[in-house]
Protein backbone atom coordinates (compact mmCIF):
# COMPACT_ATOMS: atom_id res chain seq x y z
CA UNK A 1 0.00 0.00 0.00
CA UNK A 2 1.77 3.26 -1.22
CA UNK A 3 1.44 6.35 1.52
CA UNK A 4 -0.24 8.38 -0.55
CA UNK A 5 -3.31 6.12 -0.49
CA UNK A 6 -3.42 5.77 2.96
CA UNK A 7 -5.90 8.33 4.70
CA UNK A 8 -6.44 6.90 8.39
CA UNK A 9 -8.56 10.61 9.32
CA UNK A 10 -11.75 11.65 7.30
CA UNK A 11 -14.71 13.93 8.38
CA UNK A 12 -18.19 13.18 6.93
CA UNK A 13 -21.41 14.38 7.16
CA UNK A 14 -24.04 11.64 7.53
CA UNK A 15 -27.98 12.49 7.15
CA UNK A 16 -30.70 9.56 7.37
CA UNK A 17 -33.94 9.98 6.46
CA UNK A 18 -37.59 11.34 6.93
CA UNK A 19 -40.40 9.38 7.95
CA UNK A 20 -43.61 9.20 5.51
CA UNK A 21 -46.70 10.96 6.23
CA UNK A 22 -50.11 9.51 8.06
CA UNK A 23 -53.00 9.48 5.49
CA UNK A 24 -55.82 11.59 6.12
CA UNK A 25 -58.43 9.60 3.71
CA UNK A 26 -61.98 8.74 4.43
CA UNK A 27 -62.74 5.01 3.24
CA UNK A 28 -65.63 5.55 0.24
CA UNK A 29 -67.28 2.31 -1.63
CA UNK A 30 -70.37 1.69 -3.51
CA UNK A 31 -73.13 1.77 -1.57
CA UNK A 32 -71.19 2.33 1.75
CA UNK A 33 -71.12 6.04 2.20
CA UNK A 34 -69.29 6.57 5.22
CA UNK A 35 -66.63 4.05 5.73
CA UNK A 36 -65.04 5.89 7.94
CA UNK A 37 -61.20 6.34 8.47
CA UNK A 38 -58.50 4.56 6.99
CA UNK A 39 -55.43 6.40 6.21
CA UNK A 40 -52.60 4.08 6.39
CA UNK A 41 -48.93 4.95 8.50
CA UNK A 42 -46.04 6.31 6.85
CA UNK A 43 -42.82 4.41 6.06
CA UNK A 44 -40.13 5.16 8.78
CA UNK A 45 -37.31 7.02 6.82
CA UNK A 46 -33.55 5.10 6.15
CA UNK A 47 -30.98 4.40 8.97
CA UNK A 48 -27.39 5.10 8.58
CA UNK A 49 -25.53 1.86 9.54
CA UNK A 50 -21.93 1.20 9.64
CA UNK A 51 -20.41 -1.94 8.85
CA UNK A 52 -17.35 -3.32 9.17
CA UNK A 53 -15.30 -4.86 6.14
CA UNK A 54 -12.10 -6.69 7.12
CA UNK A 55 -10.93 -6.72 3.37
CA UNK A 56 -10.28 -2.68 3.93
CA UNK A 57 -7.17 -1.20 5.35
CA UNK A 58 -7.34 2.32 4.79
CA UNK A 59 -10.31 5.43 4.55
CA UNK A 60 -9.12 5.99 1.42
CA UNK A 61 -12.75 5.74 0.23
CA UNK A 62 -14.32 8.46 2.04
CA UNK A 63 -11.87 11.15 0.26
CA UNK A 64 -13.92 11.81 -2.11
CA UNK A 65 -17.24 11.03 -0.48
CA UNK A 66 -17.31 12.71 2.37
CA UNK A 67 -22.04 13.12 2.28
CA UNK A 68 -23.87 10.12 3.04
CA UNK A 69 -28.13 10.15 2.98
CA UNK A 70 -30.59 7.50 3.56
CA UNK A 71 -33.59 7.28 1.76
CA UNK A 72 -37.10 9.07 2.86
CA UNK A 73 -40.06 6.93 4.31
CA UNK A 74 -42.83 7.00 1.59
CA UNK A 75 -46.65 8.45 2.75
CA UNK A 76 -49.24 6.60 4.05
CA UNK A 77 -52.27 5.94 1.65
CA UNK A 78 -56.15 4.61 1.90
CA UNK A 79 -57.48 1.35 3.11
CA UNK A 80 -54.81 1.62 5.93
CA UNK A 81 -52.23 0.83 3.46
CA UNK A 82 -48.55 2.08 5.29
CA UNK A 83 -45.75 3.55 3.09
CA UNK A 84 -42.96 1.77 2.64
CA UNK A 85 -39.79 2.37 4.90
CA UNK A 86 -36.95 4.35 3.30
CA UNK A 87 -33.89 2.63 1.90
CA UNK A 88 -30.98 2.28 4.11
CA UNK A 89 -27.76 3.10 3.30
CA UNK A 90 -24.04 1.10 4.99
CA UNK A 91 -21.23 2.74 5.38
CA UNK A 92 -18.39 0.35 5.03
CA UNK A 93 -14.94 0.53 7.19
CA UNK A 94 -11.84 -1.04 7.73
CA UNK A 95 -11.94 -3.09 11.04
CA UNK A 96 -9.91 -0.60 13.70
CA UNK A 97 -11.98 2.50 13.17
CA UNK A 98 -13.28 4.64 15.90
CA UNK A 99 -16.24 7.51 15.06
CA UNK A 100 -16.60 10.47 17.20
CA UNK A 101 -18.80 13.50 16.78
CA UNK A 102 -17.10 16.30 15.41
CA UNK A 103 -18.40 19.01 17.56
CA UNK A 104 -17.96 17.21 20.98
CA UNK A 105 -14.95 15.06 19.68
CA UNK A 106 -16.85 12.37 22.06
CA UNK A 107 -16.30 8.87 20.98
CA UNK A 108 -19.44 7.36 19.83
CA UNK A 109 -18.28 3.70 19.33
CA UNK A 110 -15.57 1.65 17.57
CA UNK A 111 -15.33 -0.99 14.86
CA UNK A 112 -13.47 -3.93 15.79
CA UNK A 113 -15.40 -7.18 14.18
CA UNK A 114 -15.58 -7.96 10.89
CA UNK A 115 -18.99 -7.66 9.60
CA UNK A 116 -19.68 -5.51 12.80
CA UNK A 117 -22.96 -3.45 12.12
CA UNK A 118 -23.66 -0.34 14.05
CA UNK A 119 -26.68 2.37 12.95
CA UNK A 120 -25.43 5.96 13.26
CA UNK A 121 -28.61 7.59 12.81
CA UNK A 122 -31.84 6.39 12.97
CA UNK A 123 -34.54 7.08 10.01
CA UNK A 124 -37.61 9.30 11.90
CA UNK A 125 -40.40 7.62 12.45
CA UNK A 126 -43.23 7.46 10.31
CA UNK A 127 -46.69 9.36 11.08
CA UNK A 128 -49.30 7.47 12.33
CA UNK A 129 -52.97 7.49 9.67
CA UNK A 130 -56.55 8.63 11.00
CA UNK A 131 -57.52 5.64 10.91
CA UNK A 132 -55.37 5.68 15.06
CA UNK A 133 -57.49 8.38 15.82
CA UNK A 134 -60.75 7.45 15.67
CA UNK A 135 -63.16 7.01 18.50
CA UNK A 136 -66.65 6.55 19.72
CA UNK A 137 -66.99 10.46 19.77
CA UNK A 138 -64.96 11.27 17.18
CA UNK A 139 -66.02 9.06 14.21
CA UNK A 140 -64.34 10.60 11.05
CA UNK A 141 -61.42 12.23 12.31
CA UNK A 142 -59.46 14.49 9.88
CA UNK A 143 -55.78 14.74 10.98
CA UNK A 144 -52.95 12.14 10.86
CA UNK A 145 -49.48 12.63 12.16
CA UNK A 146 -46.71 13.94 10.21
CA UNK A 147 -43.35 11.88 9.92
CA UNK A 148 -40.33 12.65 11.96
CA UNK A 149 -37.60 14.31 10.70
CA UNK A 150 -33.85 12.70 10.16
CA UNK A 151 -31.10 13.17 12.11
CA UNK A 152 -28.26 14.85 11.06
CA UNK A 153 -24.39 14.48 12.76
CA UNK A 154 -20.65 15.29 11.34
CA UNK A 155 -18.70 12.52 12.49
CA UNK A 156 -14.90 12.18 12.81
CA UNK A 157 -13.07 8.85 11.24
CA UNK A 158 -10.11 7.86 12.86
CA UNK A 159 -8.36 4.90 12.13
CA UNK A 160 -5.95 2.42 14.30
CA UNK A 161 -3.89 0.36 12.20
CA UNK A 162 -5.04 -3.51 13.21
CA UNK A 163 -1.35 -4.97 12.76
CA UNK A 164 -0.15 -7.89 14.65
CA UNK A 165 3.91 -6.13 14.79
CA UNK A 166 4.13 -2.74 14.59
CA UNK A 167 7.70 -1.19 13.89
CA UNK A 168 8.26 1.47 16.71
CA UNK A 169 11.36 3.49 16.73
CA UNK A 170 13.03 7.19 16.01
CA UNK A 171 13.16 8.31 12.69
CA UNK A 172 15.81 7.23 10.08
CA UNK A 173 16.06 3.64 12.46
CA UNK A 174 15.85 1.35 9.21
CA UNK A 175 11.98 0.75 9.99
CA UNK A 176 10.99 1.40 6.29
CA UNK A 177 13.72 -1.05 5.18
CA UNK A 178 13.09 -3.76 7.32
CA UNK A 179 9.17 -3.57 5.97
CA UNK A 180 10.58 -3.56 2.23
CA UNK A 181 12.73 -6.52 3.09
CA UNK A 182 10.44 -9.07 4.59
CA UNK A 183 7.45 -7.93 2.83
CA UNK A 184 6.04 -7.40 -0.59
CA UNK A 185 5.62 -3.49 0.35
CA UNK A 186 7.32 -0.36 -1.75
CA UNK A 187 7.19 2.36 1.32
CA UNK A 188 9.53 5.21 0.40
CA UNK A 189 12.89 5.22 2.00
CA UNK A 190 15.56 7.65 2.04
CA UNK A 191 18.33 8.78 4.20
CA UNK A 192 16.75 11.75 6.02
CA UNK A 193 14.59 12.26 9.25
CA UNK A 194 10.36 11.67 8.60
CA UNK A 195 10.65 10.05 5.17
CA UNK A 196 7.85 8.47 6.87
CA UNK A 197 4.68 10.03 7.39
CA UNK A 198 1.85 7.93 7.42
CA UNK A 199 1.95 4.11 8.29
CA UNK A 200 2.64 1.44 5.90
CA UNK A 201 1.76 -2.40 6.01
CA UNK A 202 2.33 -5.65 4.32
CA UNK A 203 2.02 -9.15 5.20
CA UNK A 204 5.41 -10.83 6.24
CA UNK A 205 5.28 -14.67 4.42
CA UNK A 206 6.25 -17.63 6.95
CA UNK A 207 6.84 -21.30 6.55
CA UNK A 208 4.13 -23.63 5.40
CA UNK A 209 2.31 -21.06 3.93
CA UNK A 210 1.92 -18.58 7.15
CA UNK A 211 2.29 -14.84 7.09
CA UNK A 212 1.47 -12.07 9.68
CA UNK A 213 0.62 -8.30 9.34
CA UNK A 214 3.60 -5.76 9.70
CA UNK A 215 2.92 -1.53 10.14
CA UNK A 216 5.93 0.45 9.49
CA UNK A 217 4.85 3.45 12.48
CA UNK A 218 6.44 6.94 11.49
CA UNK A 219 9.18 7.75 13.76
CA UNK A 220 8.87 8.61 17.56
CA UNK A 221 11.01 11.80 18.75
CA UNK A 222 11.78 12.83 22.07
CA UNK A 223 8.36 14.61 23.18
CA UNK A 224 6.16 12.40 21.11
CA UNK A 225 3.69 11.28 24.12
CA UNK A 226 2.79 15.24 24.82
CA UNK A 227 1.91 15.81 21.44
CA UNK A 228 5.20 16.93 20.23
CA UNK A 229 5.76 16.47 16.32
CA UNK A 230 2.29 15.01 15.38
CA UNK A 231 3.07 12.22 18.52
CA UNK A 232 -0.32 11.63 18.97
CA UNK A 233 -1.36 11.36 15.40
CA UNK A 234 1.63 8.92 15.25
CA UNK A 235 0.87 6.67 18.62
CA UNK A 236 -2.31 5.84 18.08
CA UNK A 237 -1.69 3.36 15.74
CA UNK A 238 0.25 1.42 18.24
CA UNK A 239 -2.68 0.76 20.36
CA UNK A 240 -3.77 -1.68 18.44
CA UNK A 241 -0.63 -3.48 17.35
CA UNK A 242 -0.14 -7.05 18.70
CA UNK A 243 3.39 -6.82 19.55
CA UNK A 244 6.02 -3.91 19.71
CA UNK A 245 9.37 -4.11 17.49
CA UNK A 246 11.79 -1.59 19.02
CA UNK A 247 14.27 -1.00 16.63
CA UNK A 248 17.31 1.07 17.16
CA UNK A 249 20.63 1.37 15.26
CA UNK A 250 23.68 -0.14 15.80
CA UNK A 251 25.28 3.42 15.98
CA UNK A 252 23.13 4.58 18.25
CA UNK A 253 25.39 5.99 21.19
CA UNK A 254 23.38 4.55 24.18
CA UNK A 255 20.86 1.78 22.85
CA UNK A 256 19.20 0.94 26.68
CA UNK A 257 19.32 4.98 26.64
CA UNK A 258 17.26 5.10 23.31
CA UNK A 259 15.13 2.22 24.40
CA UNK A 260 14.25 3.64 27.74
CA UNK A 261 12.77 6.77 25.96
CA UNK A 262 10.70 4.68 23.70
CA UNK A 263 8.88 3.20 26.55
CA UNK A 264 8.81 6.66 28.50
CA UNK A 265 6.83 8.24 25.05
CA UNK A 266 4.93 5.18 25.42
CA UNK A 267 3.64 5.47 29.05
CA UNK A 268 3.56 9.21 28.55
CA UNK A 269 0.68 8.78 25.67
CA UNK A 270 -1.19 5.69 27.25
CA UNK A 271 0.45 3.88 29.98
CA UNK A 272 -1.80 0.56 28.82
CA UNK A 273 1.00 0.04 26.04
CA UNK A 274 2.99 -1.19 28.20
CA UNK A 275 1.18 -4.44 28.68
CA UNK A 276 1.97 -5.50 25.16
CA UNK A 277 4.54 -8.08 24.19
CA UNK A 278 8.01 -6.38 23.29
CA UNK A 279 11.00 -7.10 20.96
CA UNK A 280 14.12 -5.31 19.78
CA UNK A 281 15.81 -5.40 16.63
CA UNK A 282 19.92 -4.00 16.57
CA UNK A 283 19.74 -2.34 13.10
CA UNK A 284 21.83 -1.74 10.45
CA UNK A 285 24.30 -4.60 11.76
CA UNK A 286 26.28 -4.62 8.46
CA UNK A 287 28.04 -1.82 9.35
CA UNK A 288 29.70 -4.13 12.31
CA UNK A 289 32.61 -5.99 11.96
CA UNK A 290 32.78 -9.71 13.77
CA UNK A 291 34.53 -8.19 16.67
CA UNK A 292 31.79 -5.93 17.46
CA UNK A 293 29.12 -7.79 16.51
CA UNK A 294 29.72 -10.09 19.41
CA UNK A 295 30.43 -7.24 21.68
CA UNK A 296 27.07 -6.11 20.89
CA UNK A 297 25.75 -9.86 21.21
CA UNK A 298 27.04 -9.46 25.09
CA UNK A 299 25.71 -5.72 25.55
CA UNK A 300 22.19 -6.95 24.22
CA UNK A 301 22.48 -9.54 26.42
CA UNK A 302 23.21 -7.92 29.55
CA UNK A 303 20.35 -4.92 29.09
CA UNK A 304 17.82 -6.97 27.79
CA UNK A 305 17.62 -10.37 29.18
CA UNK A 306 13.86 -10.83 29.39
CA UNK A 307 13.19 -9.07 26.16
CA UNK A 308 13.58 -10.84 22.62
CA UNK A 309 16.54 -9.45 20.63
CA UNK A 310 17.84 -9.54 17.48
CA UNK A 311 20.98 -8.51 15.53
CA UNK A 312 19.58 -7.36 11.94
CA UNK A 313 20.49 -5.84 8.96
CA UNK A 314 17.49 -5.11 6.16
CA UNK A 315 19.86 -4.75 3.49
CA UNK A 316 22.34 -7.68 3.85
CA UNK A 317 19.49 -9.75 5.29
CA UNK A 318 21.26 -11.07 8.09
CA UNK A 319 19.33 -12.21 11.16
CA UNK A 320 15.86 -12.07 9.01
CA UNK A 321 15.01 -15.26 9.31
CA UNK A 322 15.60 -15.27 13.28
CA UNK A 323 13.19 -12.43 13.53
CA UNK A 324 10.54 -13.67 11.90
CA UNK A 325 11.02 -17.08 13.85
CA UNK A 326 11.00 -15.32 17.16
CA UNK A 327 8.15 -12.92 16.21
CA UNK A 328 5.80 -16.00 14.99
CA UNK A 329 6.92 -17.80 18.53
CA UNK A 330 6.01 -14.31 19.96
CA UNK A 331 2.53 -14.14 18.59
CA UNK A 332 1.56 -17.61 19.56
CA UNK A 333 2.46 -17.69 22.66
CA UNK A 334 -0.61 -18.28 25.19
Amino acid sequence: MTEGNFVDYVKLNVNSGNGGKGSIHLHREKFITKGGPDGGDGGRGGHVIVRANSNLWTLYNFKFKRHFSSGHGEHGSKNRSSGAQGEDIYIEVPVGTIFKNTESNQILFEITKNKQEVILLEGGLGGLGNWHFKSSTRQTPRYAQPGKKGKELAVTLELKVLADVGLVGFPNAGKSTLLAAVTGAKPKIADYEFTTLKPNLGIVPYRDFKSFVMADIPGIIEGAGKGKGLGHYFLRHIERNSILLFMIPCDSKNVKKDFEILISELKEYNSELLDKKFAIALTKCDLLDEELLKEYEIEMKDHFKKIPHFLISSISNQGLDSLKDGLWTLLNES
